[in-house]
């Protein structure tokens, strides 16, 4: 019996080191490439992140203490903002939101030279673009709005303008934004547009840039240009030819419309970056695309 013993103690040995070969050799291939291949790069699964005030429920979350945003804003939804901004302090009650408005490129100026502001919302997609570029916003940028660009003229339209084409005519006073306001860069496009009619005035876009007499600091001031009469006629957003009662519109051929297209971002310095993200997100809502809407805005790409 003792002879038997030592013996299966010796068999059960050799068995258990066989084992550990068996699963030295499994482990090594789970971890080797086959040959000629790419070991596929190591993915970390990602954590669940937190999200951020708003995003989940559709509702900001509470802060614990009140909170002040600074928004700077394109000139052109100086209007729409006041009633975003009463609806907003029913929803985040805690939250005090004030709004800064100008020309876009004008903010953002301000912003790259370290203007306090939490949320930059611009009448394009090109100065957004350029802060997340330089490192200076919270995430991408993202679309917010729509809009279309319309002809105003004086209600008593004293230059008898009535067609597009009306505008390269000699003797004409427009009033433009100044080069770096994004209007010019959509007003400009809407002019090649118009030029490349067929029946457009020969020379049109030249005529037009003869016609500019005066160029203004954002388009609220040139609407109120046209508004004093100190105009004949202005290109402008239809959101701030509808909202004036001392101007008339020129219709635009379709196929010469001009889409302006708003985006917004979070300022990356901000020290309230998930309350700011939650007043975006929430303004990219249905709630809150309503009341653009009810001003003349569209949704994005809508």
């Amino acid at each position: 019996m003792r002879g038997g013993a030592r013996l299966s103690r010796g068999g059960l040995a050799a068995t258990l080191v066989a084992a550990l070969v068996v699963a030295a050799l499994v482990a090594a291939c789970g971890t080797a490439s086959p040959a000629g291949s790419i070991a596929p790069p190591a993915v970390a699964t990602p954590s669940a992140a937190p999200a951020s005030p708003g995003t989940a429920s559709g509702t900001p979350v509470p802060s614990s203490a009140p909170v002040d945003l600074t928004v700077y804003a394109a000139a052109s939804l100086r209007d729409v903002l006041e009633p975003l901004k009463a609806r907003y302090a029913q929803i985040a009650p805690w939250v005090t939101i004030t709004i800064s408005t100008g020309a876009s490129s004008a903010l953002r100026t301000q912003i790259e030279q370290g203007a306090p502001a939490d949320v930059f919302l611009s009448a394009d997609t090109k100065n957004p673009a350029a802060l997340v570029t330089a490192g200076l916003t919270a995430g991408e940028a993202k679309l917010l709005v729509d809009n279309r660009l319309t002809i105003i003229v004086p209600t008593a339209n004293p230059a008898g303008i009535n067609v597009a084409g009306d505008l390269a005519r000699p003797g004409v006073k427009i009033v433009a934004a100044a080069d770096t306001v994004p209007i010019t860069d959509y007003a400009n496009e809407l002019v090649a547009k118009l030029a490349a009619l067929p029946g457009s005035p020969s020379g049109f876009a030249a005529s037009y840039a003869a016609n500019v007499v005066s160029r203004e600091d954002d388009v609220k001031a040139v609407v109120a240009k046209i508004e004093l009469g100190e105009g004949d006629a202005a290109i402008v957003y239809a959101t701030d030819a509808a909202a004036s009662d001392a101007v008339t519109t020129i219709a635009i051929p379709p196929e010469a419309e001009v889409i302006a297209q708003y985006a917004g971002a979070v300022v990356g310095r901000s020290a309230h970056l998930d309350d700011a993200r939650a007043f975006l997100d929430w303004l990219n809502g249905t709630e809150a695309q309503e009341i653009f809407g009810s001003f003349g805005f569209r949704s994005p790409g809508s």
